[in-house]
């Protein structure tokens, strides 16, 4: 049965055309057509014998994702609904800026966590992504951008967020290898200082991941009391705050140069007072982070509300005043077609 050749990594290729009986570099050459070029076709590899691409074509296949849906926001965000080759659904989005884009990659299909404020969260957990689905994405958007062969200070797509459906740390195998071939500087090229990863807390991954990945962390944290984040972010029954900040100490014990992101979502009269301030910035201070403040994006049938601008405010100045820590707050984008923080779903 062929495989698709997204899922193989630089290494798996090598070994195949060594397999093959044929020079090592044409791993380099298939690979620099693919992530490089962007080919959409294996029968058009110019510098490789027909001989041999019939070998590559008995062995893998090169796929292309359906689009069921596709949405664009009146600030320029574009999101996609992904059919995949099972049927299952997934969506994609695309954020543009003056100096950067950033794709917004899914890792699942669904999510098991059920985190409340997230319309993800309101689905059921379907599967995993497997490595050429997650890479599908971005290859997608590159191809409908035409954002290939570009110099670095002109790429379209500089940025990639694994913030999409599902916990990344829950996939864990297919996440790095995808992480892996993006910022393969003989690829795709993604600077690692580009490529962030959310997670709600999965502990003993966050341990595995300080190992394998100098990528950025996100932490989605969202609470400073495990009373209000055990509803919130329903993981942290299981690893409640103190584990979580545990493993983000061994963290940042290993990488020394990284900042660690702390996403917390204002909620009107849940986690907004200066009483959560005050206790967010004494769990945080010992950490080099940053607070990123995310206004909730409603979505139908939540039933939170976003805390009003003024309270952002106070909040945001209590933790840069009395914290003495960076902060910043998100700004909605999308959020018009559900493609905002936290809405994003398939149906």
């Amino acid at each position: 049965m062929k495989e698709n050749i997204y899922n193989t990594s630089f290494a798996e290729l090598k070994s195949f055309f060594i397999d093959l009986d044929e020079k090592a570099f044409r791993a380099e050459q298939l690979w620099n057509w693919l992530y490089v070029k962007g080919i959409d076709e294996l029968s058009g590899l110019n510098n490789i014998s027909k001989n041999i691409i019939n070998k590559i074509n008995e062995q893998y296949y090169l796929s292309q994702f359906k689009v069921s849906r596709s949405l664009l926001s009146k600030d320029g965000t574009r999101k996609w609904l992904f059919k995949l080759e099972d049927g299952k659904e997934i969506e994609t989005v695309y954020i543009p800026d003056k100096n950067r884009g950033t794709i917004c990659v899914s890792s699942q299909v669904g999510c098991s966590l059920s985190c409340s404020f997230c319309h993800t969260g309101t689905m059921k957990f379907s599967r995993n992504l497997s490595t050429s689905e997650i890479l599908g994405q971005v290859m997608y958007v590159k191809n409908i951008l035409k954002d290939w062969n570009n110099k670095t200070d002109k790429k379209k797509i500089t940025n990639i967020v694994f913030m999409g459906m599902g916990e990344p740390l829950l996939n864990y195998d297919n996440v790095i290898k995808s992480i892996n071939v993006l910022t393969d500087q003989k690829g795709l090229a993604f600077s690692k200082r580009k490529v962030t990863l959310s997670t709600s807390g999965v502990v003993p991954k966050i341990l595995d991941f300080k190992e394998d990945t100098d990528v950025n962390l996100a932490v989605s944290f969202h609470a400073a009391f495990d009373e209000i984040r055990d509803i919130l972010v329903p993981i942290n029954k299981k690893w409640p705050i103190a584990n979580l900040l545990d493993a983000l100490k061994e963290y940042s014990k290993k990488r020394t140069h990284k900042r660690i992101t702390f996403e917390y979502i204002m909620l009107e009269g849940i986690n907004d007072s200066i009483k959560d301030a005050k206790e967010l910035v004494k769990l945080i201070k010992p950490y080099r982070a940053k607070i990123n403040l995310i206004p909730f994006n409603p979505w139908p049938g939540s039933n939170y509300k976003a805390s009003s601008p003024d309270q952002i405010k106070v909040f945001k100045k209590f933790i840069l005043d009395e914290g003495k820590l960076v902060a910043t707050v998100r700004l909605p984008r999308g959020d018009d077609v559900l493609a905002a923080c936290g809405q994003l779903k398939s149906f």
